[in-house]
């Protein structure tokens, strides 16, 4: 599978500039929710118009900016006029992810191109990048600021001769087109798998009862993840099993291998023009990693800490299939569509837990009711759902954000729960709209995941809250400058505030706020949270493994020589305990590393040792708002505005360290 997206920017498309295009329409009218309005678009056209207006907008600005006198003021100025950018752009191009017209769609998605252009020729402005270095930073957030913003202009080209400069816009326009096509493809293949009911026994009946059928009768199921996740970890044929398995994985199709391809060959070339070897190298430059060989040394240290448990659980999971199908061990074989089945069985029969048991006790809006009431417990803020507000689909949600303690308003965030046709079918949120302190100017996030009405398992809640946790990074940022606010951290360490917060749902004192949302709710048994708390570490060697794959495969693909991306896949998925199955191509649905983290995956398992640290300061009492009012503070609040190594010692008091993660990895 691939894990869960987290906080999708709209960042220049290959390169490093961090102009965060976002959010909401700065000329809309005002509404009861923190921030502007989010604008209406029911047609492909008025999106159009919509995106010529405010392309012409931004050069007007552009042009006031480049006339504009380098100042003490200068960099607030800088951050202003970015920030107008996020008002302008991000609505439009973030409803291709979300509308349902497809008119609107295809027409955001134009409307993204032409972004990326007016961003990759901005990251070239040679008036701006003069400006820049004349500017003279008052204090370490200027210079930070400073820092990154001159390292943007440098890595978009402007220090180029030329020729290799327009070739570098060239490149950076047509990789943002091709990571436009590739999501597409993602998103729009339709897919169904035809299905009898007998077919699908063991399968929970909310899964396929109500899905449409062709004109054998059968059942047409999507492979969208409240569909495939409970197939593949309940169904009792193998055949069905293996027959989603093998659509998921081949989700993206060859057009997507083809693309792929020519993402990392322009990749590559796009970081020899700056004398780079690989795109590896003059991305990680930039990171907490800081290097190719750097990063390659911590995978290799999480390889040599998971891969004998790997082999211990898949021997267990061949036990438990040849006892299941009644055959000798040696005439069985797991292949990689029972893995999640028979992990599910083992956690039944030796922890019994069983993950659909806990569906009617999540409700869907009640469980998002409980995250949020998590946050508001740890962190000192209160959300206030605002009825009446139009956006996208009428199921979508809309909540203010106020401080608790001054009732000031903080942010907007919107929720958009179940799945639908044509939407983004995994899990993540976009920031929108980034906060700024010195300007009064709040934030605003949209929370994007699909889960099934009837309710959520265990294994889902823990996904709701991570990704309510990048929202959250989003909504709590107090920075001065908005470019610096939020999830605009480096991106090893942009998913370590949603990872902290999943260990949270096996906690009982934090179950029980669940009773303060909602009264009528049977709370879950204590024995099923000790059981599920009991069992969540088993299968750890097989997914950690997995994730060791996925980053070791983008570091290899945008490292050294270019390789054929399939042809790669094939071979270092051949080279784990389960081998390669011949005739999947799972590159084709990795949208990670086309997208924006590409030579970055291994940032997962980066994040997850931080995350895993600063637990640590809640240890005895997950609950505590002192400490969550602290982590507020030193962590979210400073967004990007500090190194990420400086923000972690400012709240655990310490120097951060792996300890925590690899003691983890162990039980």
């Amino acid at each position: 599978m691939t894990p869960r997206t987290s906080s999708p920017r709209a960042a220049l498309a290959a390169t490093g500039l961090a102009l965060l295009l976002g959010s909401t329409s700065g000329l809309a009218a005002p509404n009861a929710l923190p921030g502007p309005a989010f604008p209406t678009i029911t047609s492909g056209e008025a999106l159009k118009a919509a995106c010529d207006q405010h392309i012409a907008r931004a050069n007007k600005l552009l042009r006031a900016l480049e006339a504009r006198p380098v100042d003490a003021r200068w960099l607030a100025a800088f951050d202003a006029f970015n920030a107008a950018l996020e008002d302008l752009a991000n609505p439009h191009q973030f409803l291709s992810a979300v509308h349902p017209d497809k008119g609107v769609r295809e027409a955001s998605e134009a409307c993204e191109l032409r972004w990326n252009d007016f961003s990759s020729s901005l990251g070239q402005n040679e008036k701006l990048f003069r400006a820049a270095r004349l500017a003279k930073p008052r204090d370490a957030v200027d210079r930070e600021l400073l820092k990154t913003t001159l390292e943007g202009f440098e890595d978009a080209g402007v220090a180029l001769p030329p020729p290799q400069r327009a070739r570098a816009k060239q490149l950076a326009d047509r990789v943002g087109e091709l990571g436009v096509e590739f999501q597409r493809n993602i998103r729009d293949a339709g897919v169904r798998v035809p299905f009898t009911e007998a077919e699908l026994k063991g399968v929970p009946e909310s899964v396929w009862k109500n899905a449409k059928r062709d004109d054998a009768g059968r059942l047409l199921l999507g492979v969208d993840y409240p569909t495939y996740y409970p197939l593949l970890q309940s169904a009792e044929a193998e055949a069905s099993r293996e027959r989603m398995w093998r659509a998921k994985t081949n989700e993206g199709g060859e057009a997507n291998l083809k693309l792929l391809a020519e993402i990392t060959k322009l990749r590559k070339e796009y970081a020899a023009l700056f004398g780079a070897g690989s795109w590896a190298e003059f991305t990680l430059r930039r990171r907490m990693a800081e290097s190719v060989p750097r990063a390659q040394a911590f995978l290799g240290e999480v390889k040599a800490a998971v891969e004998s448990r790997e082999r211990t659980e898949l021997d267990e999971l061949r036990r438990a299939k040849a006892e299941h199908l009644g055959q000798p061990l040696e005439a069985t074989r797991v292949n990689r569509w029972d893995v999640p089945f028979y992990t599910e069985r083992v956690r039944r029969a030796r922890f019994q837990v069983d993950q659909e048991a806990f569906r009617p006790y999540f409700p869907p809006q009640e469980s998002l009711q409980f995250c949020l009431r998590l946050i508001e417990t740890l962190m000192g803020v209160r959300y206030e759902r605002v009825e009446g507000v139009a956006l996208w689909h009428p199921e979508v949600q809309a909540y203010r954000v106020k401080d608790a303690g001054t009732g000031k308003p903080l942010a907007t965030l919107w929720v958009d729960l179940y799945p639908r046709e044509g939407k983004y079918n995994h899990a993540a949120v976009w920031s929108l709209r980034n906060g700024a302190v010195a300007t009064q100017r709040v934030p605003q996030a949209a929370l994007v995941v699909n889960f099934d009405r009837k309710g959520l398992t265990l294994d889902e809640l823990e996904t709701l809250l991570h990704e309510l946790g990048h929202a959250v990074h989003n909504n709590l940022s107090a920075t001065r400058y908005s470019q610096q606010a939020g999830t605009t951290t480096k991106r090893d360490f942009v998913e370590a505030p949603s990872q902290m917060l999943e260990d949270w749902v096996y906690d009982k004192q934090v179950l029980r706020l669940f009773g303060q949302v909602c009264p009528s709710c049977k709370p879950v048994p204590d024995t099923m949270i000790e059981q599920a708390k009991a069992a969540k570490d088993y299968g750890k060697g097989i997914f950690q493994s997995r994730q060791h794959l996925y980053a070791s495969y983008d570091l290899a693909l945008y490292s050294g020589e270019q390789r054929d991306p399939m042809a790669l896949w094939a071979a270092m998925e051949g080279a784990t305990p389960l081998g390669h199955v011949p005739g999947t191509m799972f590159p084709a649905g990795f949208a990670h590393i086309a997208t924006n983290y590409s030579a970055g995956y291994y940032g997962y398992l980066w994040s997850l040792v931080v995350a895993t640290d600063m637990r640590t300061a809640f240890a005895k009492d997950r609950l505590d708002p002192a400490v969550g009012r602290r982590y507020r503070t030193a962590v979210l609040g400073n967004g990007s505005q500090q190194a990420p190594d400086l923000l972690v010692k400012q709240f655990l008091g310490r120097e951060f360290s792996s300890k925590a993660f690899f003691d983890d990895l162990k039980r």
